[in-house]
């Protein structure tokens, strides 16, 4: 091992594969002790480095292993089935990893500025997690925390913190294992301390993972997830919207379960213009089951002005016997559903990018739960909006059950889906609910309470996933105060480890 850790780091294929191993634990591998390990290394070669240049190269190189294995599968979307050249599809894919990269040689950079580094690195980790999840709309992929949802000890803490708490928690784990490697003959005091730390850490987290933050409301009820399985490549070609829209309108004849949930845009047409046929087919099955159907569907709104043609939403409606109710998509993905600077790079959608529906209108940020037939409330989102914890817990406690619709057939054959899945593991966790996700090709699954997944339909294949749900009421503190634990003790942590600093600079300049 010595040997391993005196080699030549400044090489960047050993921090290249040290980042890449930190994938392991994500979905669909869920090996969590591979992120804590990976993160340690990344600690004692930062700690060993010469100068806060040198960490910020260090830290480059680490994140670069990181996401471009992490998330290679952005290529597969913009080329594969977006019809980006393959140069500039790898070229965009690269520019992505390298801007997520220096987040990670930012927190190199600052840790050892600060002259604290197993300290502060933690803490700086779980803030620039929580930036990546907001700046330019936010694409907060592979958070740390995320790494030990749902096994391992340390997602106890996620009904308290957060996502960006336990990336903390994750990383100052790693900070202990790193003061190991760092000690080369650690005192029997030090291994004590450290090893109790470590101890608290689990056993805590095991202990918190017990809880029960939130109580059954309601009985438990049939819902049927329906996957289409349509290929991505002809799924908004005209000449099969029919016979999709066909074939999903079978499944749901077929199924007598009191909530039946469909894909996002799982009907290639816009409901407007298509809703007699397809509002009366779906109102009468719903009706027939004295229950309710939600289906992904592209949706426009009326225009104030007759001269233009009005807002396009990515949607989910609710049909019953009573009528219908909608949630629009708030959260939209960049370049996917929506054009930054469109005077500038407008260009690459006309000329380079075959991306259907990629100016569509946000829906508002505070929507309401949907009301079931049998009272339960759920808290619907679409694609990868449940990336965001904070943005999910905007309809609760009020909701018992939340549902996500995606299609991640943009993605191929890669990990994304599995990795997708897993974050909606995360928010049953922080919210103490049940998540049911129906995708069009996967991951169709059924999430308990505490994120663990307890049915699971075959990938790209056309099924219907049966299970039984049940509703949750009560808030954990997550629901509660959202982010806000998670910030305040971090910023508030660093700012006294940097007094900490500059106190002790004063005190040894006197003294010399």
């Amino acid at each position: 091992m010595k040997k391993i850790f005196q080699a030549p780091i400044a090489k960047p294929i050993y921090l290249f594969l040290l980042g890449a191993s930190n994938v392991l634990g994500f979905a669909p591998y869920y090996l969590f002790p591979a992120s804590v390990l990976s993160v340690a290394v990344l600690f004692y070669f930062w700690q060993k480095a010469s100068s806060a240049k040198a960490a910020f190269w260090l830290g480059l190189q680490y994140g670069l292993g990181l996401f471009i294995i992490g998330i290679y599968w952005i290529y597969i979307s913009l080329h594969d089935f977006g019809g980006m050249p393959w140069w500039f599809a790898g070229f965009v894919t690269f520019g992505l990893c390298v801007f997520m990269a220096l987040f990670t040689a930012t927190v190199g950079w600052l840790s050892k500025k600060s002259g604290a580094l197993l300290l502060c690195a933690p803490l700086l980790w779980g803030i620039a997690d929580w930036v990546r999840s907001w700046i330019f709309t936010g694409f907060p992929w592979l958070t740390l925390g995320y790494s030990q949802v749902p096994h391992s000890p340390l997602a106890g803490f996620m009904p308290i913190v957060g996502v960006y708490g336990v990336s903390v928690i994750t990383a100052f784990l790693a900070a202990l294992c790193a003061s190991f490697l760092l000690s080369p003959k650690p005192t029997l005091i030090f291994k004590r301390n450290a090893i109790a730390a470590i101890t608290l850490l689990l056993v805590s987290g095991g202990l918190l993972k017990a809880v029960e933050w939130t109580t059954p409301a309601g009985k438990a009820f049939n819902v049927a997830l329906l996957q289409g399985n349509i290929a991505q490549d002809i799924k908004w070609s005209p000449d099969i919207a029919k016979s999709t829209i066909e074939r999903y309108l079978a499944m749901v004849k077929s199924s007598d379960a009191n909530l039946i949930v469909l894909p996002e845009t799982a009907f290639p047409i816009v409901y407007s213009e298509e809703a007699p046929y397809v509002k009366d087919a779906l109102q009468s099955y719903a009706k027939r089951n004295n229950g309710d159907i939600i289906v992904g569907m592209i949706e426009q709104e009326e225009a104030k002005d007759p001269t233009s043609t009005g807002d396009y939403f990515n949607s989910a409606l609710k049909f019953n016997g009573q009528g219908v109710q909608n949630y629009r998509k708030n959260h939209l993905v960049p370049f996917g559903e929506f054009i930054p600077l469109k005077s500038l790079v407008g260009w690459v959608y006309r000329d380079w990018l075959n991306m259907p529906l990629n100016d569509l209108a946000r829906g508002g940020a505070h929507q309401t739960a949907m009301t079931l037939t049998n009272q339960q409330k759920v808290a619907i989102n679409i694609c990868y909006e449940d990336v965001f914890g904070e943005e999910i817990i905007r309809q609760l406690p009020e909701a018992n059950l939340l549902v996500n619709i995606s299609n991640d057939a943009w993605y191929g054959q890669s990990y994304a889906a599995h990795q997708h899945m897993q974050f909606s593991q995360a928010r049953a966790i922080e919210t103490g609910r049940m998540m049911l996700r129906a995708t069009n090709t996967g991951a169709t699954v059924a999430i308990d309470q505490h994120g663990h997944i307890f049915a699971h339909a075959p990938h790209d294949i056309e099924t219907m996933l049966n299970i039984q749900a049940q509703g949750f009421s009560g808030s954990t503190p997550y629901v509660r105060f959202g982010n806000w634990p998670f910030i305040l003790l971090s910023f508030g942590c660093l700012l006294g480890i940097v007094f900490r600093q500059n106190f002790k600079s004063k005190i040894s300049k006197k003294i010399s």
